[in-house]
């Protein structure tokens, strides 16, 4: 049994595919999707600011990781490798490429259609990417995000 499934009539390919599959599988898990450092570094930065009241996980389309329902604004923290960040061109994995290239295009075509729906509910999406949240990047990114926000009128 591997990953439960019982690999006894499997031939020694079909165990190693197995058994690969499963590895994937965990790494996969072990990568966080909510409460990243980046997005933790976002929300404190906000906060500094004062922009207080947004909520994490907002339930529209694409589930922003930081929302401000009130002003309809909807910020993204994107991770460059997952996201493929067009600015810092991330890099390709040198296995199993076709599994990754449909991973990462169905990643891409998800991030753009939750983006058209948000803008056609008259939401303002905001994407962040990882690398403009480096320390030489960090204060002219969140001083436009901030702009951004404090721009929104609030919706009653």
């Amino acid at each position: 049994m591997l990953d439960g499934i019982d690999t006894s009539d499997l031939s020694a390919d079909e165990r190693e595919l197995v058994r690969r599959r499963a590895a994937i599988k965990k790494s996969m898990k072990g990568n966080k999707r909510a409460n990243t450092k980046p997005e933790l570094l976002v929300r404190q930065r906000l906060r500094a600011a004062g922009l207080t009241g947004y909520r994490l996980e907002w339930k529209v389309p694409g589930k922003p990781d930081i929302a401000f329902p009130g002003r309809k604004i909807a910020i993204f923290v994107n991770g460059c490798f997952w996201h493929r960040c067009p600015k810092c061109n991330p890099s390709q994995p040198k296995r199993n490429v076709e599994f990754w290239e449909a991973k990462f295009r169905r990643n891409v075509e998800r991030d753009r259609a939750a983006i058209s729906a948000l803008t056609q509910m008259g939401w303002t999406p905001i994407t962040i990417w990882e690398c403009e949240l480096k320390k030489d990047r960090i204060d002219a990114t969140m001083e436009k995000v901030i702009e951004q926000v404090r721009a929104a009128e609030p919706q009653r």
